[in-house]
Order: C-alpha cells, then structure tokens, then sequence
C-alpha cells in the first residue's frame, strides 16, 4: 500500500528525530507523531466515518441507476412492441404532441390575452 520511496522517507525522518537519545520521552513521542501524521496527511487518507458514508451513497446510487436503466428498457420494449399499431399508445403521444405549424390561431381568441404584461 505505501510506496518504498514513502517508507523510505518515513524512516529516514524517523532516524533524525531519534539521532539524538537524550531528549525526553514525551519530545521523542510528539516528534514521532508529528511524522506520522505529516506522511499520513501526503497520503490524503479518509476516515472510516467518510468511506462508509460515501459507500452508502455510492450503494444508493448503483441502485437508482439500475431501477432507472429497467425502466428505460421497458419502454423501449414498450414502443418496439407497439410502434406500428394504429391507436397504440406510441402513435396516439405522436399524434397529439405538438400542433401542425400551419395553423393559424382562431380568431375568437382574445388578442389581449397573448400580450406579456
């Protein structure tokens, strides 16, 4: 998991914290977790709490992304199967899903009400 440049490093800066034996314990200790958590920061680490979070999430999503993918496969089935049939509900949505360009509006409509106010 750790690269051996990391490691290397790692125990290099290890070896000159600890070069000097007669420091006390508590500085030998801070200086050993001043190491540790610089090398674990470079490694851009997550805690556990973020990972299952984001798994949860990542499971949600998988899921979502399934139910969807079936429903656009069924009503691709759906207009396959009835695509040609006079009356199907494919042709009916074809027929009534936007108006012929041709027509103009009646003229008992009310001009006024198209008006932007």
């Amino acid at each position: 998991m750790l690269s051996n440049e990391r490691i290397s490093r790692l125990a290099q800066q290890l070896g000159e914290r600890l070069q000097d034996a007669s420091h006390a314990p508590e500085e030998i200790q801070r200086n050993v977790h001043n190491v540790m958590r610089g090398a674990f920061d470079r490694m851009e680490l997550v805690t556990r709490e973020d990972f299952d979070i984001l798994m949860d999430v990542l499971q949600r999503t998988r899921a979502r992304v399934e139910a969807l993918e079936k429903q656009v496969a069924a009503l691709e089935a759906s207009l396959d199967d009835g695509a040609g049939a006079p009356g199907s509900p494919a042709m009916v949505a074809a027929d009534t899903a936007a108006p012929p360009e041709d027509t103009a509006p009646s003229e008992d409509t009310d001009a006024s009400s198209s008006k932007p106010t």
